[in-house]
């Protein structure tokens, strides 16, 4: 990267969102962007947890682009090192290697008012772009607990998202904080070659069988052979979540036979009425997210798995304690308490329009956004799975790919408006668009199932999940709507003094006709 380049777009992040932007953009015509990745390779959140036993709970089919369908899973539900492989194939198919910045975090964005463009200091230079798209993703960056004692500890100690490798976990004493997604899997990978196991639960998760079996041969030959067989899979299991969705945001009451086949999963291998009702949950299914596995529960059932039924409250040398008081000698600690989600880490690293960061904006109301995607006071500047657009029981990479939609529009509005400009989001909007998602959220069963979840900040209010369907959540993102967005204009510099940036209505300004977008994106092609 060269001190002083320019670019059209900088996407920050090369996970599923951020290659997604990248191949958008590409296909949108547009060449002249970088996509800024902090660590070595891509891959993103599949890059960084490798822990035993990590693996998808989506199916594989639905967990991967539908303009690079791949007809060679191995498994209905794949594993980390298979999802990681197909996002390096994407790379390479699209030729996206010749755009990525590696090594390259992200320091400072900041909005240059009198510029229209952001500049961005890395870790490998500075550079400015017209455009950021923030891809970083919210289980990106590890969360864990400030536990006194702990940084006295003589053993082990590492978060399931950066997993030490060379630490050899045959024959030691575990203690294993959290019973989160990354826990289920954690725990049974480990538990046949450690001496002992300690679980620390502060709350029991509903946890689902997993049907997870391998693809034949036959199948990945017919849907390699017959590309539209493995779109119908696809398609079949998106439509089965979409029916499912009234449940979860309209009639949780619905869910009471879903709990009744967990409860089944747990009793088939937990027989002790003592551990039973340690794992038993006492809210209702869906308002944490539903874990699926069907080796769990087997697994607490060892003679060398204990599980304390508290959360982690001390380390006193060796010793770890409970909230309960239950001490444990262990060699290792590992910590499955999941990522800063709530309150994106990036925000504390974008200066917008007035000077605030992101996160001092969201200081006071918490992350909001218009559509998901943009915040009023940080022109140009977006975000791919921002607030609100997580679900709770289907494949986010439908919400990114209805993300990409909105990018690859807002390019195209600019494309059209022409010169230097810049769309920023109108502050009504933003809280209109937010009043209506919340007052969605109300009948949900992340509202109304009775759990403290990690989908809710520190007030309470839940700023990460989508309450509506994929599918409304596409038709809201298909296109930009001007009257939601100021324009920011150059200012026009006088002998006297050089004013402010121009701000109008953006719907004052030319309208992105079809016609106009179609010649626009002739050119491009040209």
């Amino acid at each position: 990267m060269t001190e002083h380049e320019h670019v059209r777009v900088a996407v920050i992040g090369s996970g599923f969102g951020g290659l997604g932007a990248a191949v958008r953009l590409r296909r949108e015509g547009v060449t002249d962007f970088v996509v800024l990745e902090r660590a070595g390779s891509v891959g993103g959140t599949w890059r960084d947890n490798s822990y035993p036993g990590c693996a998808c709970d989506v199916p594989s089919h639905l967990y991967s682009f539908s303009f690079a369908p791949n007809p060679d899973w191995p498994r209905t539900f794949s594993g980390q090192e298979h999802i990681r492989a197909y996002l390096e194939h994407v790379t390479d198919v699209f030729g996206l290697r010749p755009h990525l910045r590696l090594n390259s975090e992200v320091k400072l964005m900041t909005w240059d008012g009198e510029r229209l463009h952001w500049v961005i200091e890395t870790s490998s230079g500075t550079l400015t772009a017209d455009l950021v798209v923030s891809a970083t993703g919210p289980l990106s960056d590890p969360k864990v607990p400030d536990v006194p004692g702990l940084d006295t500890f003589p053993g082990k100690v590492f978060h399931s998202a950066r997993w030490d490798h060379d630490y050899d976990l045959r024959g030691k004493r575990v203690a294993m904080i959290g019973t989160g997604a990354s826990a289920i899997q954690i725990v049974p990978a480990i538990q046949p070659e450690v001496a002992q196991l300690t679980l620390f639960q502060r709350t029991p998760p509903w946890v689902m069988p997993r049907m997870d079996r391998a693809v034949s041969g036959a199948e990945r030959l017919l849907h390699r052979t017959l590309p539209v067989t493995a779109r119908l899979r696809r398609g079949l299991l998106w439509g089965i979540r979409e029916l499912q969705v009234q449940a979860f945001t309209k009639r949780p009451g619905e869910l009471g036979l879903v709990e009744e086949i967990a409860k089944r999963n747990m009793f088939r291998a937990i027989k002790d009425p003592g551990l039973r009702a340690k794992l038993t949950p006492s809210y209702r299914i869906g308002c944490k997210r539903i874990l699926l596995s069907s080796t769990y529960y087997p697994a607490l059932a060892k003679p060398n798995v204990d599980v304390v039924a508290s959360g982690l409250r001390e380390v006193r040398g060796s010793t770890v304690v409970a909230a309960d008081g239950s001490e444990a000698e262990v060699d290792a600690i590992v910590f499955g308490t999941g990522f800063h989600v709530t309150d994106m880490p990036i925000a504390d690293r974008v200066v917008g329009a007035e000077g605030k960061t992101l996160a001092e904006a969201w200081s006071a109301s918490g992350m909001r956004s218009l559509r998901g995607a943009t915040a009023a006071g940080f022109p140009n500047w977006m975000t791919i799975i921002g607030p609100n657009t997580g679900l709770g029981n289907s494949s986010m990479i439908l919400m990114i790919e209805s993300q990409l939609n909105y990018m690859a529009d807002y390019v195209r509005q600019l494309d059209v408006l022409g010169g230097r400009a810049a769309l920023d989001a109108r502050p009504g909007a933003v809280d209109a668009w937010n009043d209506r998602v919340q007052k969605r959220m109300e009948r949900t069963v992340w509202s109304t199932g009775g759990c403290n979840s990690w989908y809710l900040d520190e007030n309470g209010v839940n700023t990460t999940v989508w309450p509506g369907t994929t599918t409304e959540f596409r038709g809201a993102t298909r296109h930009v709507d001007l009257a939601e967005y100021d324009l920011i204009r150059p200012p026009a510099p006088t002998p006297a003094s050089e004013p402010a940036s121009e701000l109008v209505p953006a719907s004052a300004a030319q309208p992105a006709t079809p016609a106009a977008l179609t010649k626009k994106k002739a050119e491009a092609e040209a």
